[in-house]
């Protein structure tokens, strides 16, 4: 599908949506073809990639945890203050985006249709 398009579909702006398709296309996600017949598909199937595949591109955390408070060293033999309450928090968050298929969340939904 083109990014006009799918932009349209989706009612969002046709430029933000394809500067958001092209970073995908560069991280490997999306195939695009240029052309009137030509567009972006999904590089591997909707069950292989993951939100945080699809997150990654844009935000650099979404594998592993961060320290909250912006600590380097800060691990679960050297915690920050926070670090035992920011890891109930976002683990599970994280675990989410890891474990959940692009898939999982379109079911039997055409996204091209």
């Amino acid at each position: 599908m083109g990014a006009a398009q799918l932009a349209e579909k989706l009612r969002l702006p046709a430029n933000y949506l394809s500067k958001i398709l092209h970073t995908l296309s560069r991280a490997g996600l999306l195939e695009s073809e240029r052309g009137p017949r030509g567009g972006f598909r999904l590089a591997r199937a909707a069950s292989e990639i993951s939100l945080a595949d699809v997150l990654e591109p844009f935000n650099a955390f979404v594998h592993e945890r961060a320290c909250l408070l912006g600590r380097a060293e800060c691990s679960d033999d050297r915690p920050c203050r926070v670090h035992d309450v920011w890891k109930l928090a976002s683990d599970p968050v994280l675990a989410f985006f890891r474990d959940t298929a692009i898939a999982d969340l379109t079911g039997e939904i055409d996204l091209c249709e």
